[in-house]
């Protein structure tokens, strides 16, 4: 199957389901403090909220990371019998809400109910004195939801219950600037499920495709679509695992989550060669290629913007296609389960996903799971 990118209508149609971008994600941990305490040393995210106990709060314990325009939300358990623990028990570390901002909290979610939804929680309006939120959530796939956040007319750190902390101990940022994508993976056959619930819910559509003759390698492979809502805010790439010789990487994400879920954050940066080299230096662990791929490179992208010895030292790739070009590199796994990483990346008018690195980037991740014995 030929990749294939939509291009907007002469005729611009309006969104039935408008969203202006990524609110948060949010992730049920184990250890809030702990994990937070990580995501500052290593990805130079700032401390600048809490929930708790302290602030009222009794059965949970969050804490509020922001970084330029990306903010997550770190939150653990109290108590064993808490849904929260249940969640972490089954799945370990995790998202859980991959939270959309929208400017009619109340309209989204009719929208999304009369097209069948699967609703979490109804409309609710948090107060505090800085003004109120308008909150509601529905189900996507496995235990992953979407918070419909509404704050048009909230002035506050960022959510009523939040209380704003200055720790002493804020280390820099690394150039990390905004969410470009969240990947999820499902079982084999449920892609296509999927696909439909966000274009028959939200709007949303088919950005673009890869089958299992664009993803594979000699072992395994897999299967993709993005969907996109009308602005290309928010972009979903939505994974199935395919007929391979051995178990592919969705299949072991799936194994060990024990369901479907995000498999992977994308973050763009201005500058890839610094942020990468500084997550680097603060011990984030990253796949790698063969020197050989550079070798070859150029022939395929053409022309770029970059001295390719820091990308070859760092183990950055590069793709291209009708519109530019893109730098891209992701983590190992940053949980002891092989579950969830992340991608750096850089757009250079490129709107795509890195087709030309699929199989290096899969062969890359099979020698991982070769050596945890997953394969």
């Amino acid at each position: 199957m030929a990749t294939q990118v939509l291009t907007s209508s002469a005729t611009p149609v309006a969104d039935p389901f408008p969203i202006n971008g990524t609110d948060y994600i949010e992730f049920y941990v184990g250890n809030a403090k702990q994990a937070s305490h990580y995501y500052r040393t290593a990805f130079g995210f700032q401390l600048a909220g809490y929930r708790g106990p302290e602030t009222g709060v009794r059965d949970r314990a969050s804490y509020l990371l922001v970084q330029d325009k990306i903010r997550l939300v770190l939150t653990s358990a109290l108590g064993p019998d808490s849904p929260i623990a249940e969640h972490h028990r089954r799945h370990g570390d995790g998202v859980r809400d991959l939270a959309l901002w929208v400017d009619n909290c109340r309209a989204s979610f009719e929208y999304a109910m009369a097209h069948g939804a699967v609703v979490v929680t109804e409309p609710t309006v948090l107060s505090d004195p800085d003004g109120e939120v308008v909150l509601a959530a529905i189900r996507t796939y496995g235990d992953t939801i979407h918070s419909l956040v509404e704050r048009r007319n909230y002035r506050g750190l960022f959510l009523p219950g939040f209380q704003r902390v200055t720790p002493r101990y804020q280390p820099s940022a690394v150039g990390l600037r905004y969410v470009d994508h969240c990947v999820g993976n499902v079982e084999l056959g449920r892609m296509n499920e999927c696909l439909g619930f966000y274009e028959r819910v939200m709007g949303f559509k088919n950005l673009v495709s890869f089958d299992d003759k664009d993803i594979s390698t000699e072992y395994s492979a897999l299967m993709s679509k993005v969907m996109a809502n009308g602005n290309e805010r928010i972009k979903f790439p939505i994974n199935e695992p395919a007929q391979g010789k051995k178990k592919s990487q969705i299949e072991e994400y799936l194994d060990f989550y024990h369901g479907p879920g995000v498999q992977h954050v994308a973050i763009t940066t201005d500058n890839i060669i610094a942020t990468v080299g500084t997550l680097r230096d603060r011990g984030v662990e990253f796949l790698t290629v063969p020197g050989s791929y550079y070798d070859t490179v150029l022939d395929r992208v053409g022309t770029i913007d970059e001295n390719l010895e820091p990308l070859r030292e760092l183990g950055i790739l590069i793709d291209r296609d009708d519109e530019g070009y893109l730098l891209q590199i992701f983590t190992k796994p940053v949980e002891d389960r092989p579950t969830l990483f992340y991608e750096v990346i850089q757009r250079k008018g490129a709107r795509s996903f890195g087709k030309g690195n699929f199989k290096a980037l899969f062969e890359a991740i099979e020698r991982e799971q070769a050596a945890r014995g997953n394969l």
